[in-house]
Protein backbone atom coordinates (compact mmCIF):
# COMPACT_ATOMS: atom_id res chain seq x y z
CA UNK A 1 0.00 0.00 0.00
CA UNK A 2 1.57 3.48 -1.01
CA UNK A 3 0.59 6.71 0.76
CA UNK A 4 0.59 10.30 -1.51
CA UNK A 5 0.89 13.44 -0.49
CA UNK A 6 -1.16 16.02 -2.54
CA UNK A 7 1.29 16.73 -4.86
CA UNK A 8 1.22 12.71 -5.63
CA UNK A 9 4.09 12.16 -4.58
CA UNK A 10 4.84 8.97 -2.98
CA UNK A 11 5.27 9.24 1.30
CA UNK A 12 4.97 6.09 2.23
CA UNK A 13 4.94 2.79 0.99
CA UNK A 14 3.56 0.21 3.94
CA UNK A 15 4.45 -3.37 2.76
CA UNK A 16 3.35 -4.96 6.68
CA UNK A 17 0.95 -4.58 9.34
CA UNK A 18 0.95 -6.19 12.33
CA UNK A 19 0.11 -5.87 16.16
CA UNK A 20 2.67 -4.88 19.27
CA UNK A 21 0.95 -5.30 22.25
CA UNK A 22 -2.08 -2.98 22.13
CA UNK A 23 -0.13 -0.94 19.32
CA UNK A 24 -0.82 -1.24 15.69
CA UNK A 25 2.51 -1.26 13.59
CA UNK A 26 2.91 0.04 10.26
CA UNK A 27 6.16 -1.02 8.62
CA UNK A 28 7.46 0.16 4.83
CA UNK A 29 9.68 2.61 3.84
CA UNK A 30 8.93 6.52 3.63
CA UNK A 31 9.77 8.32 0.28
CA UNK A 32 10.74 5.25 -1.26
CA UNK A 33 14.16 4.49 0.46
CA UNK A 34 14.16 5.64 4.46
CA UNK A 35 12.51 2.11 6.46
CA UNK A 36 10.22 3.31 8.71
CA UNK A 37 7.76 1.65 11.23
CA UNK A 38 5.09 3.74 12.48
CA UNK A 39 2.86 3.01 15.54
CA UNK A 40 -0.48 3.83 15.83
CA UNK A 41 -1.62 3.94 20.14
CA UNK A 42 -5.03 3.38 21.48
CA UNK A 43 -5.39 7.03 21.91
CA UNK A 44 -4.91 8.01 18.68
CA UNK A 45 -7.25 5.27 16.89
CA UNK A 46 -9.65 7.05 19.13
CA UNK A 47 -8.67 10.21 18.21
CA UNK A 48 -9.62 9.06 14.81
CA UNK A 49 -12.51 7.20 15.35
CA UNK A 50 -13.72 10.89 16.80
CA UNK A 51 -13.35 12.61 13.05
CA UNK A 52 -15.33 10.06 11.29
CA UNK A 53 -18.64 10.82 10.22
CA UNK A 54 -21.28 8.60 8.75
CA UNK A 55 -20.41 9.84 5.12
CA UNK A 56 -16.81 9.12 5.76
CA UNK A 57 -17.55 5.79 7.07
CA UNK A 58 -19.36 5.03 4.14
CA UNK A 59 -17.06 5.95 1.49
CA UNK A 60 -13.79 4.01 3.11
CA UNK A 61 -16.16 1.27 2.93
CA UNK A 62 -16.53 1.72 -0.67
CA UNK A 63 -13.19 2.85 -1.25
CA UNK A 64 -11.78 -0.51 -2.27
CA UNK A 65 -14.33 -0.90 -4.96
CA UNK A 66 -13.69 2.83 -6.68
CA UNK A 67 -11.57 2.76 -10.00
CA UNK A 68 -8.51 4.84 -9.32
CA UNK A 69 -7.28 7.42 -11.63
CA UNK A 70 -4.99 4.25 -13.70
CA UNK A 71 -8.04 2.87 -13.42
CA UNK A 72 -10.02 5.67 -15.13
CA UNK A 73 -7.50 5.96 -17.95
CA UNK A 74 -8.49 2.60 -19.49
Amino acid sequence: MKIFNSDGGELMTISKVERKGSELVLKGKAFGTMPMNARLRPEEARAFLKLLTPGLVFFLLTLPFRKGKSDAKS
